[in-house]
C-alpha cells in the first residue's frame, strides 16, 4: 500500500514506530507495510496537525508527566496519553482515517 507521509526506517528506534511530522519512522523495513502500525502512525499525524505539530509534542508530554503521577509506571503511563488511546482504539480500522473527524482525540480525555 502506498502511503501519503514518508516512511523510513531506523533500525536504532526505541519503538516500532513513531510520527514526526512528515515522517513516519519504523525500526523495521517490514513493518513499512504493516498497515496497522502505519495507520496508528498516520492518526498521529493528524493529531500533529491539528495541533499545528509543536504543540502536538507539548501536549504529549504534559500529558504523559502527568499520567506518571497518577500510575506507577512508564508503560501505563504512556498508554493512557489521551492521543496513544485514540490511536490505540482505532489503528485496527482500516476505514477510520477516512471517517475520523478533526480533534478526535478530546473524547479520549478521562473524567
Amino acid at each position: 500500500m502506498k502511503w501519503q507521509y514518508p516512511v523510513l526506517t531506523v533500525p536504532k528506534l526505541p519503538a516500532n514506530g513513531m510520527a514526526l511530522f512528515p515522517f513516519i519512522l519504523v525500526k523495521e523495513a517490514s513493518s513499512k507495510f504493516d498497515e496497522v502500525i502505519i495507520r496508528h502512525e498516520i492518526i498521529h499525524l493528524r493529531q500533529q496537525i491539528e495541533l499545528l505539530v509543536l504543540p502536538f509534542y507539548f501536549f504529549y508530554l504534559i500529558n504523559y508527566l502527568y499520567n506518571r503521577t497518577i500510575f506507577n509506571n512508564h508503560h501505563e503511563a504512556y498508554m493512557n496519553i489521551v492521543f496513544e488511546r485514540e490511536a490505540y482504539a482505532n489503528d485496527i480500522f482500516s476505514d477510520y482515517l477516512q471517517r475520523r473527524k478533526p480533534f478526535s482525540w478530546i473524547r479520549y480525555f478521562k473524567n
